[in-house]
């Protein structure tokens, strides 16, 4: 087999504080497309981050020309063991990209986070913070389908406008035009909230506290607000878990990958059907990766971001 080139996006040095285009590097390695003798490991060339064609296994599950996706790294081929693999890519009447997004981990995420960690039941009020991501775009079009009241917060007009006039969101605001986010809650959640879906952390976590129902449930999926703070800020309102007997619980998708089949069954024939969408924010190339990656922390992306290395 040939040795050809390889382009890798790496990191240079451990980041302190918010991540910069200049800490990571793009390099050009070789690679020889052979697995060595008796391997049982997979070799790969990376169409986005987490979706990848067969180029030869060692392992029986997988053969040449399968797509599949999992975990894999930031490069344009990767020799990965085969448990790095989640699933194969069955349905390939979608666009590919969707395995990065509504059919991969952030919409297990969002079904496993929604379905089973908030138990919505039809007239239930709703809120998701960063609701026009990768994750949040999806929970609120699940609540809507499940016959819920949905409201999300994004950081723009246009991707409040998107929130509503595309995923149908009942309403939505802009965090940064908000300096009460305790008294905009209650503008839009006049009765409370019966699920707030989380992907933020801080101030508003802290407001949310203050606007639960009793018996309200909060799926802790992320807070992006918080990551690449020296200092976290706190959270003061939590007594409120107390008196309003609210569950909040942590939610890792790794622990429902073993149910991805009702994730395929809801999503697949809603796709197909136009009940739900998924809006991408598509880079193209391995050397737009680092701005793109950057652009997740300060809000740049609409939708999921994916990275194309090759459409072939």
């Amino acid at each position: 087999m040939a040795e050809v080139k390889n382009k890798q996006v790496v990191l240079k040095d451990y980041v302190t504080g918010f991540l910069k285009e200049s800490d990571l590097d793009l390099v050009e390695n070789t690679i020889t497309l052979k697995l060595p003798e008796g391997s049982n490991e997979i070799l790969l060339p990376l169409f986005g981050y987490g979706v990848a064609k067969v180029l030869e296994s060692g392992h029986p599950d997988y053969k040449k020309g399968d797509l599949v996706w999992g975990f894999t790294k930031w490069e344009e081929y990767s020799l990965v063991p085969s448990s790095r693999i989640l699933f194969k890519i069955e349905h390939t009447d979608v666009p590919l990209s969707y395995y990065t997004g509504i059919l991969g981990m952030p919409g297990m995420t969002a079904y496993a986070g929604f379905f089973e960690v908030g138990l919505p039941k039809k007239g239930e009020k709703v809120f998701v913070s960063a609701a026009s991501g990768a994750v949040g775009q999806l929970v609120g079009q699940f609540a809507k389908l499940t016959g819920c009241y949905v409201v999300g917060s994004a950081g723009s007009k246009d991707k409040v406008d998107l929130l509503k006039n595309k995923f149908g969101f009942d309403d939505a605001f802009n965090y940064k035009e908000e300096p009460d986010l305790d008294a905009a809650l209650k503008r839009y959640f006049p009765e409370g909230i019966d699920i707030y879906f989380e992907n933020v952390g801080g101030k508003t976590l802290d407001a949310v506290l203050l606007n639960m129902r009793v018996h309200g449930r909060i799926v802790v999926c992320g807070m992006i607000s918080q990551y690449n703070r020296a200092q976290p800020e706190g959270v003061t309102n939590l007594g409120n878990l107390i008196m309003k007997r609210i569950r909040m619980q942590g939610l890792a998708v790794t622990d429902y990958y073993p149910m991805y089949h009702k994730l395929v069954e809801y999503v697949v024939p809603k796709i197909k059907e136009e009940k739900i969408v998924y809006v991408e924010d598509i880079a193209e190339g391995l050397e737009n990766g680092p701005a793109a990656l950057v652009g997740l922390f300060n809000g740049r992306n609409v939708g999921k971001q994916v990275l194309v290395l090759a459409r072939e």
